[in-house]
């Protein structure tokens, strides 16, 4: 099959599976909008800028899942200590990342392709592994039915290496059939867990800096 018929199919069925998907779906986001509401109050969801096709950045939309970090927490070591009981629960389903769903509507992600990390990390790739931005980030990913938050960065990047160089529509399928069976039974899943405990690249320290330029320039 040729490529530009490969990429039109994925279109194709991003743009109605993303569709379906927010059809059948809309009665459990409505759910989830009104437990986080009384749960935690606002913001009901989560939004960051992260690198998308070729490294352009997009706002990606997610669940809130935890409560804010107060003056002596730094935000991306104190998961564990800031993220509610509702907030576990999203996250073990990966329900928190139903409203990417949007994004792919938007035409900014697909169902499936690397997940879209920190725009911070982009200097510390190599080019190799910054062929992951060659594709659309995706809600789910190749990475992601091999272990999910289990695995280290380093295992989670090559990972999205690998698939960029092997993708397929047919691959694409598996992950999402991959996908629905793993989400079913909330597999591979540690609720809280932090950057240090998967970041075997030394990356945490490229966000402290980057946290700290900030705060200097504010």
């Amino acid at each position: 099959m040729p490529n530009i018929v490969k990429s039109r199919a994925k279109k194709m069925i991003d743009f109605f599976g993303g569709l379906i998907g927010i059809l059948i779906l809309l009665p459990l986001l409505l759910g989830v909008i009104i437990a986080i509401f009384f749960s935690m109050g606002r913001p009901i969801f989560f939004r960051q800028q992260r690198p998308g096709f070729k490294e352009n950045p997009f706002e990606i939309v997610k669940f809130r899942t935890m409560r804010p970090p107060n003056e002596k927490e730094i935000w991306f070591r104190s998961d564990k200590q800031r993220l509610t009981r509702i907030g576990m629960f999203l996250r073990k389903y990966s329900i928190d990342e139903l409203p990417e769903l949007w994004n792919v509507l938007k035409g900014e992600m697909s169902l499936v392709g690397p997940r879209p990390l920190l725009m911070e990390y982009l200097p510390y790739f190599s080019e190799k592994h910054r062929q992951r931005n060659r594709v659309k980030p995706g809600i789910t990913g190749l990475a992601q039915v091999s272990g999910r938050n289990m695995l280290m960065l380093s295992e989670r990047r090559d990972l999205d290496v690998e698939y960029v160089e092997n993708w397929s529509i047919m691959l694409d399928l598996q992950i999402i059939k991959k996908t629905f069976f793993q989400v079913l039974f909330g597999k591979d899943v540690i609720s809280g867990r932090t950057m240090s405990d998967v970041d075997d690249l030394g990356l945490e320290k490229a966000i402290l800096k980057a946290a700290k330029l900030n705060q200097k320039n504010e």
